[in-house]
């Protein structure tokens, strides 16, 4: 029994609504005290030793991307480029918002900032055209969903650091899944808007001459995603390096653009500091915590348990998505990631699933769950920015939770979706 009392008192903190970064190091630091076992100075080292790791330099590296390009006119170049695009569809600022999730996902990595940005940016004009204020918001918390597949994810970086996955292939796994999304996305805004009668946001197609000029406007901010999945497809520079690259590429084209100033600068520094510090604290944490499951052998157990019920690698992640969608729902997606990463991973291993394919299901999965109640992140973030109440908002979700729960599992049933570009190299 005492082998698992820090998860019985990881379960509590976490019921009586303790910060989880907090939660997750008491449970760690109770084994340490409690066991006999173990001095606590090796508390302390687990808990710094993730500080010491250059694949997480990418995490800080891409929040700063992210925050840059927020601050440096980027977001309103992409706007312009994805209405000249898709404006003329039905439903048409429904279908930019999705585009521009889209363009903005290669760039931020981040489903919270893209639900941020868009909220106070694109669900206004939404509304002043007719739209309905939870649908605008509902899509808009959806469609960031996009964000954590499409590289440079997040995400992805911490599933490849904490299972000892390639962050390269994970980055070039979510390509296709992250266009997949998109286009599901976009069919299913075309349905409602037929229903409602949500017009067009202009009357006939851009031409190509002003699709060209705002392309031009946009271009140089278009090689930010591609400068980073060509750089590490041929091996140019590792994820984290392109992540250096990316600050480097967005400050100059902030500058060039002339929107980026020192005003905007502190503004910058502040928000990546914030968010860096925020998953860091939960990551350290989470490294103490995994060193305690790996000594009493919770990944093994769980692996026998999970092959006790079923051998079929199918039948396993069916399991396992049912597991992390209703986890997802009540604790926030990066912790789980964090948390469960270094459990889960030996499982499907040992299954033969692919830890690559897992990935993209995994973090797909768990980020669903900022749009589900009762602690869903993205709900909280549009609800609060747009003034959409949460009921209105779960209403508004449930055909874009559909829909994103079908592409799930089509990537479930059918992982060459995922592993076709990292089988090129």
């Amino acid at each position: 029994m005492m082998d698992y009392l820090p998860i019985f008192i990881l379960l509590a903190l976490l019921a009586l609504n303790v910060q989880v970064a907090f939660a997750i190091g008491i449970a760690a630091i109770s084994f340490f005290l409690f066991s006999g076992e173990m001095p606590m100075q090796i508390f302390v080292q687990r808990f710094v030793a993730s500080t010491q790791s250059f694949p997480l330099l990418a995490v800080p590296f891409f929040i700063l991307t992210g925050a840059i390009m927020n601050e440096a006119g980027i977001t309103q170049r992409m706007l312009k480029l994805a209405e000249t695009l898709t404006g003329h569809m039905t439903g048409g600022l429904g279908q930019v918002n999705v585009m521009l999730s889209t363009l903005l996902s290669g760039m931020s990595g981040s489903a919270n900032a893209d639900t941020a940005m868009q909220s106070k940016l694109l669900v206004p004009e939404m509304v002043k055209q007719g739209y309905d204020k939870g649908f605008s918001a509902a899509l808009t918390a959806s469609s960031s969903v996009i964000a954590v597949i499409i590289p440079p994810a997040i995400g992805l970086v911490l599933y490849g650091f904490l299972g000892n996955v390639s962050i390269k292939d994970l980055f070039m796994a979510g390509i296709v899944p992250g266009l997949l999304l998109a286009v599901a996305m976009m069919i299913t805004v075309n349905i409602i808007s037929r229903r409602r009668g949500y017009l067009p946001s202009r009357a006939t197609p851009a031409s190509w001459g002003e699709r060209w000029r705002a392309f031009k406007g946009a271009w140089l901010a278009l090689l930010i995603p591609v400068g980073i999945i060509g750089g590490i497809r041929f091996g140019l520079f590792t994820p984290t390096e392109a992540g250096a690259m990316a600050v480097v590429y967005t400050t100059i084209v902030g500058l060039i653009y002339g929107e980026f100033t020192r005003s905007s600068f502190v503004t910058v520094v502040k928000d990546t500091v914030l968010a860096t510090a925020g998953i860091m604290l939960i990551i350290c944490a989470a490294n103490a915590l995994g060193f305690y499951m790996s000594w009493v052998g919770i990944p093994a157990k769980a692996a026998s348990l999970l092959i006790g019920i079923s051998e079929n690698p199918i039948v396993i992640l069916l399991l396992l998505n049912l597991l992390l969608l209703v986890v997802g729902m009540f604790i926030e997606g990066t912790a789980l990631l964090i948390l469960l990463t270094p459990i889960l991973v030996p499982v499907v291993l040992q299954l033969g699933v692919d830890p690559v394919h897992f990935g993209i299901i995994m973090v797909l999965n768990l980020t669903m769950g900022g749009i589900t109640p009762p602690l869903g992140t993205l709900m909280f973030v549009a609800c609060t920015i747009t003034g959409v109440s949460i009921g209105k908002f779960i209403k508004e979700a449930i055909p874009f939770i559909a829909t994103l729960l079908a592409v799930l599992m089509l990537l479930t049933f059918v992982p060459q979706i995922s592993l076709w570009l990292p089988g090129l190299g």
